[in-house]
């Protein structure tokens, strides 16, 4: 099977992308390479004869064309996006342009490229969009977000992820492109940019630095291991139905609060360093437009699909923390040019 994979130098598309690479998938790696990416998170598959990389643009529509038509995959795993929520509240252009424009770009090229394609090779391409359950807004304290959840999107990020989920939508019901949707809940584990809550609690911890708790600290998310997210996105390409929509999630709802006192007990068991790591949490003012709780449910995909999440939070937080103790040659030079700074304010 040929995949060609975009993003595949970010957080959850790396994982995809060693995940492909060790089941003998040939893969195809196109990525900008953004601050938020890095090919030392592909370190383990570089050289491998079945994996290539492609710097390109996903909105640089020759770049696309190009690189679909001379690797002619059976499917495209649609990754490359701007994430953080912090960053679209004080610079959301760059949201728009990515998400939506390259995800236009990506559609249009695949569309041109199957309209080519006959027989089997037809019938067995799929265009996996891969989305955030940020599209759907924000729980009360019951309830769960399914395929059938309505779209309210509360941050410039979830707005433009909310665009593209609908532009995908429209290309499999108007040119009969077979896209495929994925929404899931918020990703942790190893190679996570130091800027999102769980690596930049654990580095800050490390390092006795303040760790800072939006609000309450009481905002509620679904917590799921990069490693079962991989999965999950590797069935749904292979068995996913053209015009359907999986919900990923880990079935791990945790405060934010929780989150990083549990880190800090991790730290202070695997590495302890005088005080309580506890005692450098702190209240800082809240996130414009915070969402309150998001929960996943992933009953159509454990049902249809035969999808399960193997690890437990607990499991996969200790594996996470225990990661980021062993790894800091990775993490470091990251480090440098993102100090963990307040971000999202906005201009």
């Amino acid at each position: 099977m040929r995949i060609l994979v975009t993003g595949g130098a970010g957080f959850i598309g790396s994982a995809v992308c060693r995940r492909l690479v060790s089941a003998g998938v040939e893969v195809l790696n196109l990525d900008k390479l953004t601050y938020a990416a890095t090919l030392t998170s592909l370190a383990e598959i570089e050289g491998r004869s079945n994996y290539r990389f492609l710097r390109a643009d996903i909105c640089d529509a020759d770049a696309v064309q190009t690189a679909i038509s001379g690797f002619r995959p059976d499917a495209i795993m649609h990754l490359a996006a701007e994430s953080h929520v912090d960053r679209s509240i004080s610079g959301a252009r760059d949201f728009i342009q990515t998400n939506l424009v390259g995800t236009f770009t990506m559609l249009d090229a695949a569309r041109r490229y199957w309209d080519g394609l006959a027989g089997a090779a037809r019938e067995r391409f799929r265009f996996l969009h891969v989305s955030t359950d940020e599209v759907y807004g924000s729980l009360g304290k019951e309830g769960l977000f399914t395929e059938e959840t309505p779209y309210d999107p509360r941050s410039p990020y979830s707005a433009s992820k909310a665009g593209s989920d609908h532009l995908a939508s429209a290309w499999f019901h108007t040119f009969g492109l077979p896209v495929v949707v994925s929404n899931c809940s918020n990703n942790y584990g190893p190679y996570h940019f130091p800027e999102k809550l769980i690596p930049l609690m654990i580095i800050n911890a490390l390092e006795r630095k303040p760790l800072p708790v939006y609000g309450d600290g009481l905002n509620v998310r679904d917590w799921l291991y990069v490693d079962d997210h991989a999965a999950a996105l590797d069935l749904i390409v292979r068995a996913g139905l053209p015009g359907q929509t999986y919900n990923v999630g880990g079935r791990n709802e945790r405060t934010n609060l929780y989150v990083v006192q549990t880190i800090c007990d991790l730290l202070d068991e695997f590495r302890p360093d005088g005080a309580p790591r506890r005692q450098l949490i702190g209240y800082v003012a809240d996130r414009p437009g915070h969402d309150r709780r998001y929960a996943i449910d992933a009953s159509k995909l454990e049902t249809d699909l035969g999808w399960r999440a193997m690890e437990t939070f607990e499991t996969g937080l200790r594996k996470t923390v225990r990661w980021y103790i062993d790894h800091p040659n990775w993490w470091g030079p990251l480090r440098k040019g993102y100090a963990g700074e307040r971000l999202g304010l906005p201009q």
